[in-house]
């Protein structure tokens, strides 16, 4: 598998987008992270009340217990205090309940956050080197001798630029039927420099006339 061009320019533009990307994807990761925290302080309030209420929850009830020993009226005087016990959990609940639902919008604000545009990076970056890994990798294993480079000159023929193929030859289709050699090397040059590979060494120039090597 081949991760990176051979040509040195192209791998060094293939290492600094991937770092880029790395860099990207930390960057909204701590942007993310930031958010939920900055976001999770709004919860400081609830968190408040509910310990302010449970502790006033506590407090009636430490009352009343008090109270509950009086003779005759002790019933009577304690009711009071398990009522407002009562309504300081309620009090409580709602702190809680405020306190899990900033809890739950700091999640959902964080990740809005950071995965949106980590996706878009990962969207617009990955599917481009799958591509390039699968093509290079395919096209290296033919690079290994001047007849394969017919291959790629036939590529080259299909997906190149017309303005492109026009510098080489002014017929290059009708070059490579001939089998006019440094036509067809221009051409595979093209194509792998288009792959991220590198032509095998010095090739051999020869005509049709010569014949087989």
């Amino acid at each position: 598998m081949r991760l990176y061009a051979q040509t040195p320019a192209r791998a060094t533009r293939q290492v600094a987008a991937d770092l880029f990307l790395v860099l990207w994807l930390l960057g909204w990761t701590w942007a993310g992270l930031a958010v939920h925290d900055a976001t999770l302080e709004l919860a400081a309030p609830g968190e408040q009340l509910a310990a302010s209420a449970t502790g006033m929850s506590g407090a009636m009830q430490d009352a009343g217990g008090a109270l509950d020993d009086v003779p005759v009226v002790g019933d009577e005087v304690r009711a009071p205090f398990d009522e407002a016990s009562g309504a300081a959990d309620r009090l409580a609940e709602v702190g809680r309940d405020q306190v899990r639902a900033v809890e739950q919008l700091a999640v959902v604000l964080g990740l809005a956050v950071a995965a949106v545009p980590i996706l878009l990076g990962c969207l617009i970056h990955v599917p481009r080197r799958v591509r390039f890994v699968r093509r290079a990798s395919a096209g290296a294993r033919f690079v290994d001798a001047g007849e394969d480079l017919d291959l790629f000159a036939l590529r080259a023929l299909a997906h190149q630029p017309l303005h492109v193929l026009a510098r080489i030859s002014d017929d290059p289709a009708g070059a490579w039927r001939r089998g006019d050699r440094e036509v067809t090397d221009r051409l595979a040059e093209l194509e792998l420099r288009a792959s991220g590979l590198r032509p095998p060494g010095p090739v051999v120039r020869r005509s049709v006339a010569d014949g087989p090597a």
